[in-house]
């Protein structure tokens, strides 16, 4: 089966190692992008992403906006996409039915919590 392909998009450069690593380490390929627009050179390129992890708060367009505009494409609609952040429960609930995104991690996350997180969502496209 081919590696599985994982686009996250953070401000954080920390974070984003922090998810690198893990993700890696359970054999995904992880592409990263810190903002919106430099997220789009990713997702529409000939590496198409099997998931997309977005921060809700990015600079230039937050991550549950950019979830809304994924959603209207259709080279993109069909994506997964899990919303990051650390608000609370309820919020992110919220932000993610109203941004058409499939689920949600909440930070901090830890390493087994993300990579479960991914699994549980990439297991429904084989």
């Amino acid at each position: 089966m081919t590696q599985r392909r994982i686009l996250i998009v953070d401000d954080s450069e920390l974070v984003l190692a922090m998810a690198r690593d893990a993700l890696e380490g359970a054999g995904y390929e992880v592409f990263t992008a810190t903002n919106g627009i430099e997220a789009n050179s990713r997702i529409f390129s000939v590496h198409k992403p099997d998931l997309i992890i977005l921060d809700v708060m990015l600079p230039m367009l937050d991550g549950n906006k950019k979830a809304k505009l994924l959603r209207e494409k259709e080279f993109s609609r069909e994506i997964p996409i899990l919303l990051l952040s650390s608000k609370g429960e309820d919020e992110l609930r919220r932000l993610t039915i109203e941004s058409g995104a499939d689920g949600f991690i909440r930070k901090p996350f830890t390493n087994e919590g993300i990579v479960d997180k991914v699994r549980e969502f990439l297991a429904g496209l084989r």
